[in-house]
């Protein structure tokens, strides 16, 4: 995806992109094709970078946005991955255009609780959001240019800096193919609440939470640590981005900061 970031909406400019015989339009700041998950013969490539932003004046390149995470990964080499390490059977499920799960937990599990506390972007928040340097214009309307409204109580900041929509919550019950587009794609499952609220979510076949990380794509809730106003875009930092891949975000004055884990998802279940 490549974006001017000279006006508040991140504006997407369409990148063919070859795959097998025919050819396909990236335009979501992550620039996965989930239909090279599902190509016969797992030819295909697919191109990643997590709500990636290139200022076009300033001609940057997606590998030095990106240093760690390839524009060009083998998708015959994912899908052996996959199958060695998840065992996943992917003609159960059906390819989608890619969405987004904010997630908690440790790293190293394979299952856990609390998945009621995990978000999720049916899209990709990052086309649609806005540089911190617009922020006055977002707090005077309310409602950034991609029709989402701004909660100065609880707001999202990604790896280059840009204000993104909350996720909605909880994540659904149900069952997701993930992958942190590195070497693993897998099944996620999640269960529905149980009579206290919990929602218990598990990886398929030994794969953790760390194998299915998008580590370029950083993700971070800010929300009052004790005044309502305290909280605010305006006092957080306009350098140090794009964030390295699996760093930590920026602490912001007068705000409590959780970081979230980010997954793709590339596939929902053919019944779904």
């Amino acid at each position: 995806m490549i974006a001017s970031g000279r006006d508040c909406p991140v504006q997407a400019a369409t990148r063919p992109v070859e795959l097998r015989d025919r050819r396909f339009v990236q335009t979501a700041s992550c620039c996965v094709d989930s239909t090279a998950y599902f190509s016969r013969g797992g030819a295909g490539h697919v191109g990643v970078g997590c709500h990636q932003v290139v200022q076009l004046e300033n001609r940057m390149n997606m590998h030095h946005l990106m240093p760690s995470v390839s524009w060009l990964l083998s998708m015959g080499s994912l899908l052996l991955a996959a199958g060695h390490a998840s065992g996943a059977d992917i003609s159960k499920f059906r390819r989608i255009e890619p969405q987004f799960i904010a997630a908690l937990g440790d790293p190293t599990a394979t299952s856990g609780n609390g998945a009621q506390s995990w978000g999720f972007w049916n899209q990709d928040p990052g086309p649609r959001a806005c540089k911190l340097d617009h922020y006055p214009q977002l707090q005077a309307s309310g409602v950034a240019p991609a029709q989402w409204k701004f909660d100065a109580s609880d707001w999202w900041l990604e790896e280059h800096g840009l204000i993104m929509e909350k996720p909605t919550f909880p994540l659904p019950a149900g069952q997701y193919l993930v992958t942190g587009d590195r070497e693993v794609t897998t099944v996620l499952t999640v269960h529905p609440k149980d009579k206290n609220g919990n929602q218990r979510w598990e990886l398929a076949d030994g794969v953790t939470l760390y194998d299915v990380t998008h580590l370029g794509c950083r993700s971070a809730r800010y929300t009052p640590a004790k005044a309502a106003t305290a909280c605010s875009p305006a006092n957080a930092p306009t350098k140090g981005f794009p964030v390295n891949p699996g760093a930590a975000m920026p602490a912001v004055n007068g705000c409590h900061k959780q970081d979230y884990t980010v997954l793709i998802v590339v596939g929902l279940p053919v019944t779904h």
